[in-house]
């Protein structure tokens, strides 16, 4: 070791951003992104434990006196050069440049009349500002509370009322005006459901980049895009923020509720609020099954500190019935929290799938089977198989949106 080099104090850059520990596979790691250029990546647990120290006040040689007592190894010269020189050429180290900016995804910009999105705030932070600082007071426990368990309650009375719920539900298909209108409530509500996400991460430190209109025809959609969702300071923001727009949809129930409760029963707006109860309740329901994308599969994620669980969970089982008949290495490698949470997750999402689309034909069935006869059924199924094959915890999933600093994690 040289002096020279020990006694110099780098600092990274105070506005790269760095997650809590994350569970992937048998290793930990840390997400690191680069706000300045969008780029992220991924670090071990004893590179997170060095970045986090280099604060410009410490030299390298104290930052390694730390680390051996943590990981009971010193570091090398050239681990030190491999490390420094990683960050410098990533731009994360004061005073580096920014690397080149990835060039666009084909897709981004192109905008058709069939696909395509549309910015509807120039400055989306500032307009999530505005609706903190408007809203910022109901999102208190002292609110928030109240409104979880009148939705709760809302759901137990649905659910035991499903037949006449679901009854009225179906009866829309028959009233174009009162569908319309449904339809335009619901979509008013997945609307609400974006920004409730937005500003729940504003309240937590999250910064909102972008606020649109997506749409794929015939489905039309808006969105909230939060730039550091992954990076909020605890794993309760992460999960609040993944649960908040659940909540904003039973919230946005409730009036109608309590609508639907003061009309008569002959009323003719009745029989639709009803089936917006049941339609409502069914998405925003549907929105907290563990399964990837939705907002259920991320609360469970961030609650567990796990980084893509199904993949990993995938894998996971792969390996574990690869070990069965003799191929490959197995699981032994993999901590026996990590065996049990991945083990439970992918044999439950596999019941969850077969268990929902088997509850579903038999509600179809149910409901209309007096009138279609098997078809009833048939045609359910195929929709679940469809839906399974394009979506299921089997299906192809994207690659991880963070690059590894693999070189460094291996010689540290």
């Amino acid at each position: 070791m040289t002096g020279g080099l020990l006694d110099r104090r780098p600092a990274l850059r105070a506005e790269v951003l760095r997650s809590a520990a994350l569970r992937r596979g048998p290793a930990l790691v840390h997400l690191v992104k680069d706000p300045r250029g969008g780029q992220s990546f991924e670090v071990g647990v004893k590179e997170h434990f060095l970045m986090a120290r280099l604060d410009g006040t410490r030299t390298l040689g104290e930052i390694g006196e730390e680390y051996a007592g943590r990981f009971g190894r010193r570091l090398g010269e050239a681990n030190w050069r491999q490390l420094l020189g990683l960050l410098w050429e990533r731009g994360l180290l004061a005073g580096a440049e920014a690397p080149a900016a990835a060039p666009p995804e084909p897709e981004a910009g192109r905008r058709t009349l069939f696909k395509g999105t549309l910015r509807l705030a120039a400055d989306a932070a500032a307009t999530t500002d505005r609706l903190h600082r408007a809203v910022g007071p109901l999102l208190s426990a002292v609110f928030v509370v109240p409104v979880l368990l009148l939705a709760a309650g809302m759901e137990v009375f649905v659910g035991l009322r499903l037949g006449d719920f679901a009854g009225e539900a179906l009866r829309l298909f028959r009233q174009p005006a009162a569908l319309l209108a449904v339809l335009t409530l619901l979509w008013v509500s997945t609307a609400l459901h974006e920004l409730a996400h937005g500003v729940v991460a504003r309240r937590f430190g999250g910064t909102v980049s972008e606020i649109g209109l997506r749409w794929h025809l015939p489905m039309v959609f808006m969105y909230c895009r939060v730039e550091n969702y992954p990076y909020l300071p605890t794993r309760w923001a992460r999960v609040a923020t993944a649960a908040a727009g659940t909540v904003m949809n039973l919230a946005f129930l409730l009036p109608f509720w309590l609508l639907w409760s003061l009309l008569p029963g002959g009323d003719p707006a009745h029989g639709p609020v009803a089936g917006l109860l049941f339609t409502g309740s069914v998405l925003a329901l549907t929105n907290l099954v563990p399964l990837p994308p939705m907002d259920g599969y991320k609360m469970l994620g961030h609650g567990l500190g796990m980084a893509d669980y199904a993949t990993e969970s995938r894998r996971f089982l792969r390996l574990l019935c690869a070990r069965a008949v003799r191929r490959g290495d197995g699981v032994a490698g993999y901590p026996r929290g990590a065996r049990i949470a991945y083990a439970a997750y992918g044999l439950g999402a596999v019941l969850l799938v077969c268990g929902g689309g088997a509850g579903f034909v038999l509600l179809c069935h149910h409901l209309q089977g007096d009138r279609y006869g098997v078809w009833a059924a048939v045609v359910p199924a195929l929709l679940v198989a469809a839906l399974v094959a394009a979506t299921g915890p089997w299906a192809g999933r994207r690659g991880r949106d963070a690059q590894a600093l693999s070189a460094t994690r291996e010689r540290s």
